[in-house]
């Protein structure tokens, strides 16, 4: 980080006090990063990014008076600039498509190393949708399920859940949701990063969506 770039700001929400002092400690040992407050419950967690504009929520999934997944819509709808990174001990497929559905633009369980942690805050803090390999390969599998005998590609799927997307765009959406970046994307289909981002613009339009992450909540919605 230059002298004079700011420090992101990150909200830490966990009802577990061990875990909640940890992860605020941890962060805020890292020069690039500010922890803003911290927050025992969803409901809490919404009233401080409300005051203190955080650039990341860290948010747990199951906490007292407002879970995690309604504390999500709720920060999306009143905190809309905060990226919300889900941090929780869960993994299971409901769970997970349900922070995405909510807005959540990253998805760690807690057994993250810190600097996987710290990499994934900056990432959502730059709009980019992270997830560990355990929670990615659940979206995947939402966004492409097709009946047993009928092997098809992602981007068939897409491209029939989706019929405004045209082919290329479908294939691109499917490799955003298999987490590829732009240059890696443009490598695989023999193009441009350009025409890569040409095809993303589309995508978002298309599907009235403004990051990957909203981008992958949409591919996962059945």
């Amino acid at each position: 980080m230059s002298d004079d770039a700011a420090p992101i700001r990150v909200l830490v929400a966990d009802d577990q006090a061990i875990i909640r002092d940890g992860l605020a400690t941890v962060l805020g040992l890292l020069p690039d990063i500010e922890v803003v407050g911290t927050a025992a419950d969803g409901a809490e967690a919404v009233r401080l990014a409300v005051l203190e504009h955080p650039d990341v929520v860290l948010m747990d999934l199951r906490m007292p008076m407002l879970d995690g997944v309604a504390a999500t819509v709720r920060l999306r709808a009143d905190v809309p600039d905060a990226a919300v990174l889900v941090l929780t001990t869960y993994a299971d497929d409901e769970s997970i498509l349900a922070a995405l559905r909510a807005g959540a633009t990253g998805y760690l369980t807690k057994d993250a190393g810190r600097a996987e942690l710290a990499a994934a805050v900056r990432s959502v803090a730059r709009g980019q949708a992270t997830f560990a390999a355990e929670v990615g390969a659940t979206v995947i599998a939402a966004a492409t399920t097709s009946a047993p005998d009928e092997p098809v590609s992602p981007a068939d799927t897409l491209a029939s859940r989706f019929p405004e997307l045209t082919r290329r765009e479908a294939e691109v959406l499917a490799l955003i949701v298999a987490g590829l970046g732009n240059a890696d994307i443009a490598a695989r289909l023999f193009v441009g990063v350009t025409t890569v981002k040409t095809h993303i613009n589309a995508i978002f339009a298309k599907l009235g969506v403004r990051t990957r992450a909203e981008a992958i909540a949409r591919a996962a919605q059945k």
